[in-house]
């Protein structure tokens, strides 16, 4: 094989790995389920309460990834007041709101919940899993 057959080679090879990772790594999908995941959460009222130094917050919004700006946030060093109003007593605590319906009225999720259990408890559907 000379030279210029081994270039042609390599680029074809080249292309289909490309294409392969394209097709195989739905990248936008999984973002676009995570996206309507967290805008349920968010128009059920439902909103984590955090603080930037956390770790079990940070695991908790990494399990997001970009879908975690539709997510209600409260950092709690930044207002203190609101986490005092809703009673937060550690990092990071998940707040339903009370309903009208009966359902779980003020309901508090302290700690790490994942995305299985968040899904769960708020009714909200999960497609891609933690």
């Amino acid at each position: 094989m000379n030279k210029k057959q081994s270039a042609i080679a390599f680029i074809g090879i080249a292309a289909i790995i490309i294409a392969a990772v394209l097709v195989f790594y739905p990248k936008e999908k999984t973002y676009s389920q995570l996206d309507s995941f967290a805008k349920c959460l968010a128009s059920k009222g439902i909103t984590m309460y955090g603080a930037d130094w956390c770790p079990h917050c940070q695991d908790e919004k990494n399990r997001f990834g970009s879908s975690f700006r539709f997510v209600p946030y409260i950092e709690c060093p930044d207002e203190p007041d609101k986490c005092i109003a809703a009673g937060i007593n550690g990092y990071p605590t998940w707040t339903f709101p009370a309903s009208p319906a009966g359902g779980p009225d003020g309901r508090k999720l302290e700690g790490e919940q994942g995305l299985d259990r968040l899904s769960s408890e708020s009714g909200c559907p999960l497609k891609v899993r933690d």
